[in-house]
């Protein structure tokens, strides 16, 4: 099996979710997210497919921008989550944690219950 395609699948909305996850936690810049993303070497992103997500969550309401003059360099556009964010990210959330915990459990079964 090529696990390429599958760890594609994966990842498409755990990135989502992580990078509202960094967002919620305080405002940050493009390139920021894309560094903070490369610490975990299985959700580290290009800046092309960074730009059109936060492009979509951005469209869809969940995070807004704005402008901030940077100390070393030009300005940079940084984004925050909205209140429809912050929803978005409480529901996402529940998911996760059931689904975390769901296949820990396949993890621990041992196939001896009858169905």
């Amino acid at each position: 099996m090529d696990m390429t395609e599958w760890t594609s699948q994966v990842r498409r909305g755990i990135l989502e979710y992580c990078i509202l996850l960094l967002v919620s936690k305080q405002p940050r810049y493009g390139y920021e997210l894309v560094t903070l993303l490369d610490r975990w070497e299985p959700l580290a992103v290009t800046e092309g497919t960074l730009y059109p997500l936060l492009r979509r969550l951005l469209k869809e309401n969940y995070i807004d921008s704005f402008w901030k003059e940077s100390e070393a360099g030009p300005p940079r556009k940084y984004y925050s989550l909205t209140a429809d964010g912050r929803l978005l990210l409480e529901a996402m959330s529940r998911e996760w944690n059931k689904l975390d915990a769901a296949v820990y459990q396949i993890q621990l079964y041992r196939g001896e219950e009858a169905l």
